[in-house]
């Protein structure tokens, strides 16, 4: 595997930025919001992953307000789902829908209980619902799960059962089947290495038992194949630019040789997998904010992402173990 920075053009290249949401669509990266050291941004701007090239469209209709640590959820593979984030000490728990093929937002009215202002949460789409899961509200961590029926826009707050994650925020998620696999974050207190496996069809959570603890907040997990490349973040004690891989098959964490020239150390990027390409962007390292784009190139592992028909086998961890995980 060999790290790239990218050689980008473009008539108006991104600003400096953090906590922002990408989304792949077709060949293009949909950009949304974060900020910069000082300023919090409602800019949409798009990335073509083949060319290299920067646009920043003329976008329509009811547009957010500028937000940073929001999340962006693809729908069927058209319209973006940008639901909460915050601004300063503002916090939003509102939703807008980004059609991607006009370029206009909406703020479509929703019923049922929808969840209190939050950002650093995490999403997914399943079965034609929304899960919003964690972050924080300003005050406290979360670790609650909400659920929005994208056929009827009602909102729900789901009992769930199992060993449910300790409240957090900056963590990471990925939806693997019906597996909604939570990693990482922190509760402003303690960095986490645990791994939570939510099964949205049950509803019924596990915590997993991993082969080593590695804790992370304000990391990038991006599913390739049967692994998540877990990518920088925070430790609990510096930023890093490492690259290490879940193997959800055995639940036990690997790393391979990579190659060329890293990033600087950070959490607060972006990242997501093109073609056999992670491309990663911006981020801050605790002083600067960045506006680079770094492409890991997976060359030996270009094959993972053709491997899709693999079996999780949930494998808990001993309860017992709860307080060791938690060490930062």
């Amino acid at each position: 595997m060999h790290w790239t920075r990218a050689k980008v053009h473009g008539q108006i290249p991104p600003k400096d930025l953090r906590a922002q949401t990408v989304n792949l669509v077709g060949e293009s990266v949909y950009v949304f919001g974060g900020c910069d050291s000082k300023t919090c941004y409602n800019t949409l701007y798009i990335f073509d992953a083949d060319t290299m090239h920067w646009t920043q469209p003329k976008t329509y209709g009811s547009i957010p307000p500028p937000c940073r640590a929001h999340s962006s959820t693809l729908v069927d593979n058209k319209r973006l789902y940008v639901f909460g984030g915050g601004d300063g000490p503002q916090y939003f728990n509102e939703l807008y829908i980004l059609d991607t093929d006009t370029l206009t937002w909406t703020n479509p009215q929703t019923t049922g209980t929808r969840p209190c202002r939050r950002r650093a949460h995490t999403t997914c789409v399943y079965n034609n619902c929304m899960y919003v899961f964690g972050g924080g509200d300003g005050v406290q961590a979360l670790n609650d799960t909400y659920m929005l029926n994208l056929t009827d826009m009602h909102w729900t707050e789901l009992n769930t059962m199992g060993t449910i994650p300790i409240s957090r925020g900056y963590h990471t998620s990925n939806l693997i089947k019906s597996q909604f696999i939570v990693y990482g974050g922190s509760d402003g207190h303690e960095c986490f290495s645990d791994v939570h496996v939510l099964d949205l069809d049950t509803r019924e959570w596990t915590k997993i038992d991993i082969n080593r603890a590695l804790p992370r907040l304000s990391h990038t997990s991006t599913q390739v194949g049967s692994y998540l490349f877990v990518v920088g973040g925070h430790d609990g004690s510096r930023y890093s630019c490492d690259v290490v891989m879940l193997n959800l098959v055995t639940w036990s964490w690997e790393t391979r040789k990579v190659f060329g020239v890293p990033p600087a150390g950070r959490g607060y990027h972006a990242s997501l997998l093109y073609d056999s390409r992670l491309f990663m962007f911006g981020g801050y390292d605790g002083q600067a904010v960045y506006d680079d784009i770094y492409i890991l190139d997976l060359s030996t592992c270009a094959y993972l992402p053709q491997i899709t028909d693999f079996q999780i086998l949930l494998r808990r961890a001993d309860p017992s173990s709860e307080d060791d995980d938690h060490d930062s």
